[in-house]
């Protein structure tokens, strides 16, 4: 078989973002490893689907039929799913939309896949010189649970994704954290030691130590039991304002 990644961005109101990271993946991998780029919209009002129907790349790397648009149900989880259940590739790469992989990064997880690692993430680098920001991208080079999270992207085998049965859609959040918790069981992760590029636009907005303490708040509540709706809500009412 062909190693082909599908990779899945799933959006809501990333009108800012989104042609720039089309333009990135189309300029920093190559079109023979790529099956197809999922944009899976849920619900944005903001024109990110048309701004995906209507990028024009300024490398020939990929062309407009390479970029599909599917419209789901909002929540991240279900945008996933979808974009899982309609990928042709062997290979599933999720991405958020204010994340840029490293150049070649398809050559990289194909790479992994082909060592026998059906699974993995990126080291990260937020874009924003603050010294936790800074301490907390540095210790993504390591392969220890907690130093994981959705922001380094995921790559996962499809059999392996369907094995252990996708995201969880009860989640709104942390969805990412349980699919990652699901693969570290199976001791199939690898850490590449290249580095994604991600927006700490939340940690600006919020600021970075009140930011922190509600993440941390969150991680805390799951591990003494908290339900998906009670997480939500915490996040609704703190960050997602």
């Amino acid at each position: 078989m062909t190693n082909k990644l599908s990779i899945i961005i799933p959006v809501l109101n990333e009108a800012e973002n989104i042609v720039s990271l089309l333009n990135h993946l189309n300029e920093n991998a190559s079109p023979e490893n790529i099956a197809e780029i999922l944009v899976v919209d849920g619900g944005s009002t903001d024109g990110t689907p048309e701004k995906v129907l209507n990028t024009k790349f300024a490398h020939a790397n990929f062309t407009r039929t390479d970029i599909k648009l599917l419209r789901s149900e909002k929540g991240r989880a279900k945008q996933m799913n979808l974009g899982a259940k309609k990928a042709t590739g062997n290979i599933l790469y999720f991405l958020h939309a204010d994340s840029f992989p490293p150049k070649n990064f398809d050559r990289f997880i194909i790479n992994e896949v082909t060592k026998g690692k059906e699974a993995g993430c990126f080291r990260m680098q937020f874009n924003n010189s603050h010294w936790w920001l800074r301490l907390a991208s540095w210790l993504t080079q390591f392969s220890w649970r907690a130093c994981r999270g959705g922001d380094q992207s995921q790559f996962v085998t499809k059999s392996l994704f369907e094995e252990i049965g996708g995201y969880n859609e009860n989640y709104i959040i942390y969805e990412d954290n349980i699919l990652i918790n699901e693969l570290y069981a199976k001791k199939q992760f690898v850490v590449i030691q290249e580095k994604i590029k991600t927006s700490a636009r939340l940690y600006e907005k919020h600021g970075v130590w009140k930011l922190q303490y509600h993440f941390w708040t969150i991680y805390v509540k799951k591990w003494l039991g908290a339900s998906a709706d009670e997480l939500y809500r915490y996040y609704k009412k703190h960050i997602a304002v």
